[in-house]
Formats: C-alpha cells, structure tokens, sequence
C-alpha cells in the first residue's frame, strides 16, 4: 500500500487566504496528526495522545474540480456502498475514527446539517477509519449520527483520495457535486457555518 509523505505536523499554520473567484478558500483548523493514519491512531484512547495541528480548506471552481474515485466499500450496516451510485445528488464524505478527539468534536455539526440537509438532495456518508465496529458504532449512538458511514479498518477507501486528502489527516470532509467531482475539502474538524456555506455554494449551480 503506497503512502504519501507526512507533509502536515504540528505547529503548522496555514495561510489564511479567501479568493472565491479563484476557486480557493484557505482556513485554520484542528485536527489529530501524528504521521500516517495509522501512526496517529489508537483505537480505545481517549485522544489525549493526539496533537493539534492547522490545516486547510479548499473550494475548486467548476472545471478544476478534480474526479472523485469511484470507490466502494461496506458500511457498518453490513450494506453494500458505491459512490458513483450517488451521482445526481451532491455527497458530503467526512473521514473519522472514535479514537480522534476532534472527530467527536465535530460530529453533532455533521449530524445536525445531515438532518437539514437531507430536503435539498444532500447525502452525507462517513469513513471510519482504522476503527473497530463497536466502537464506531458506540459513537453513532452517542453523538446520534443518523448517515450511514463505510466500514474503513483498512483504509482503503480513504487512501484512494490521497491525491486531495493528505493521508494523516483525520477527521477530513469532501463535498463532492452531483457530477461527482470534489468541489470542496476540509481538513480537520469542521464548522457548522462553513460547511454549510461550502455545501449550499454547490446546490446554487455552483456544480
């Protein structure tokens, strides 16, 4: 399995940039980090052993949206998942594990705009990765997620975006168009107001 370098450490910050027309927004955020996702994980701990980091967010214009990969996987219903299946609706993708700190952070966002959402055409999906499915599922009940996500332990599914999402970077969110492009990206733990903002700039014909 072919990994990418450990580009995002700690202590890093990003250059807080916002250029719509460019197709380019840059934010500070926090996230868990300690190399690759599988160094950085200890499924079970408490997520005091991970570190903050800054990260970034992205917004690509229509005709640089990169393709999304035509992944499939198992979700932790034991249901059967394929992403090119959701084409025609606009996908948001939220890589996590319950071992991550800021994933538990950011999980009553993502499941209160799920909910919101759900009206407008919008289907959220999350990637546990390097995860036991108990203790997924444990955090499901917990923070009342109410989307289905993939059944990651491998991670196969998440390292088949590594072209867009740095493998070490947990929790991430995609939002990809009903084209199924990557129309935006978010690394670390998102909020409840630019995601949403990043998600409705897509439904308005941005996609």
């Amino acid at each position: 399995m072919i990994r990418l370098p450990r580009f995002v450490r700690p202590g890093r910050v990003a250059a807080v940039a916002m250029a719509a027309a460019a197709g380019v927004v840059t934010l500070t955020l926090a996230g868990c980090d300690g190399g690759s996702i599988a160094n950085s994980s200890d499924p079970g701990n408490s997520g005091n052993s991970f570190v903050g980091a800054s990260y970034s967010s992205k917004f690509f214009q229509v005709g640089s949206r990169p393709l999304a990969p035509a992944v499939t996987g198992t979700l932790l219903t034991g249901q059967s998942f394929s992403l090119r299946a959701q084409r025609g609706h606009v996908v948001v993708l939220n890589f996590w594990g319950s071992w991550c700190a800021p994933c538990r952070q950011e999980a009553p966002i993502l499941g209160t705009l799920a909910t919101d959402l759900r009206g407008k055409g919008v289907r959220f999906f999350g990637d546990n990765v390097l995860d036991s499915p108990d203790s997924a599922e444990a955090f499901e009940r917990t923070f009342n997620i109410g989307y289905p996500s993939i059944n990651d332990q491998g991670e196969q599914v998440a390292l088949a975006f590594h072209d867009t999402v740095p493998p070490s970077a947990i929790p991430s969110t995609l939002v990809i168009d009903r084209a199924g492009r990557i129309a935006a990206l978010v690394v670390g733990a998102v909020s409840f107001n630019g995601l949403k903002a990043l998600i409705d700039s897509v439904l308005t014909g941005k996609s």
